[in-house]
């Protein structure tokens, strides 16, 4: 089974960037999609962006014109640039495979801690 990494997380000011990556110890096409959601203290997980296997990218509306995301299928990465960071973007990020079969489980990564500060 493919599993995935995170990394990339940190602390930065408000107005800063980071690029967040997620590694995948096989090919990222075992999975239909890899997306990024994230989740807050006290909050339920949010999906945050996605990319097909066909590379189309989607992105949450809070995220949309910050962040991107991207792949590369040589290193089986995918990677989530975030710019114009804000205080509401801390979070831990996770990386999730989504799964071909609607029976078999998706596959998630343990998460990076994204801090940002005012």
């Amino acid at each position: 089974q493919v599993q995935l990494v995170e990394s990339g997380g940190g602390l930065v000011q408000g107005g800063g960037s980071l690029r967040l990556s997620c590694a995948a110890s096989g090919s990222i096409f075992s999975f239909s999609g890899v997306g990024w959601y994230r989740q807050a203290p006290g909050k339920q997980r949010e999906w945050v962006a996605e990319i097909t296997g066909g590379g189309i990218a989607n992105y949450a509306n809070s995220v949309r014109g910050r962040f991107t995301i991207s792949r590369d299928t040589a290193k089986n990465t995918v990677y989530l640039q975030m710019n114009s960071l804000k205080p509401e973007d801390t979070a831990v990020y996770y990386c999730k495979g989504r799964s071909f079969a609607t029976t078999r489980a998706d596959t998630w990564g343990q998460g990076t801690q994204v801090t940002v500060s005012s």
